[in-house]
């Protein structure tokens, strides 16, 4: 019997990415997966792709998770904190909504309203000193998908002096999955289907989570919605501080990092390179007329910035290769 784990909130996209993941883990055994709505049906009911995997869906209740070493919750914000606060003491949780990623309560109250719950260890392990925090803690708030292209795109030069952290400007398209599944008139396939549009302009929800895990202090923030099903595409744009070569410093940085991927030069990130994968694809450069610093980040947002990333945080819990059935490599076409 290997390490035995449950999902809750399994009838989503990133759940189902989750359950999709931990069916082919090596050291995982699945155990339990739950959902409101979905609660006694089939889970390939509901997730074709699992055709196969002998499980129904529970109810999301404390009792159906207990059994369980570690529990995913994949709930949406502000539920995940109830429930956590019910599990016994002894089971790991790994938080992939945004309940306990801030430090700031007044960040908290400005952009997702309600009491704060207390900020976890925050799950980004690419970040200094975070590989080893997140080995050692209990509890782990996996980032938001957004969140993941942009910090890993523009921490390293904040932290090398490359870039000045104010003036800041993010610009990020998102395939339509990382709205959830519910049904919304904006998400049809009519709707969406040749279709950019811009949404939470100026009042993004990750915009205090960028700036906590950067030290960015001033950031503008514009999320695109994508007429596809998954995938990020992140364009950041800072003010160099002098003339290093930001290319040069995110391959630093990254150099031992097994899911990031400083592309070679002339060669910029695609989405769909990343799709399936736990991989962030990046690429820097200086424009020409503004002298800005420029760099694109692709990942898969139920990938690297959902479900991949969360089980790249619990390998790291119990002490195992953070590889560890995760594929680095994206599928395509």
């Amino acid at each position: 019997m290997g390490i035995r784990v449950a999902v809750a909130g399994a009838s989503g996209y990133a759940g189902g990415e989750l359950l999709r993941l931990l069916a082919g883990h090596p050291e995982f055994d699945l155990v339990a997966a739950t959902a409101h709505a979905s609660a006694g049906r089939p889970v390939a009911a509901v997730h074709p792709q699992l055709a196969g995997l002998d499980l129904v869906f529970g109810a999301t209740d404390p009792a159906t998770l207990a059994d369980a070493d570690l529990v995913f919750l994949a709930l949406p914000h502000g539920q995940s904190a109830a429930l956590a606060a019910a599990l016994p003491g002894p089971v790991k949780v790994v938080d992939l909504g945004a309940d306990h990623r801030l430090r700031d309560a007044d960040a908290w109250a400005r952009y997702y309203g309600g009491d704060h719950a207390g900020a976890w260890t925050y799950g980004l392990p690419e970040l200094p000193g975070q590989r080893a925090a997140v080995a050692a803690a209990d509890r782990v708030a996996s980032t938001g998908c957004y969140a993941v292209a942009t910090t890993l795109a523009l921490a390293p030069l904040i932290a090398a002096g490359a870039v000045f952290p104010a003036d800041v400007v993010v610009v990020a398209a998102s395939g339509t999955s990382g709205a959830g599944r519910a049904a919304k008139p904006h998400l049809l396939g009519s709707e969406v289907m040749g279709d950019l549009s811009p949404y939470k302009v100026g009042a993004h929800q990750h915009v205090p989570e960028i700036k906590q895990a950067t030290g960015a202090t001033s950031l503008s923030f514009t999320p695109v919605l994508a007429p596809m099903p998954r995938g990020i595409l992140a364009t950041v744009t800072a003010v160099p501080t002098g003339d290093a070569d930001p290319r040069e410093v995110l391959a630093a940085a990254y150099a031992d990092e097994p899911f990031v991927h400083v592309l070679p030069e002339g060669a910029w990130p695609h989405t769909a390179a990343t799709a399936g994968g736990n991989s962030c694809h990046l690429q820097a450069t200086v424009d020409v007329d503004s002298g800005r610093v420029i760099v694109v980040s692709a990942i898969d947002n139920l990938g690297k910035g959902a479900a991949g990333q969360a089980v790249q945080n619990a390998n790291l819990m119990f002490g195992l290769p953070e590889t560890t059935g995760l594929p680095v490599f994206g599928v395509a076409p």
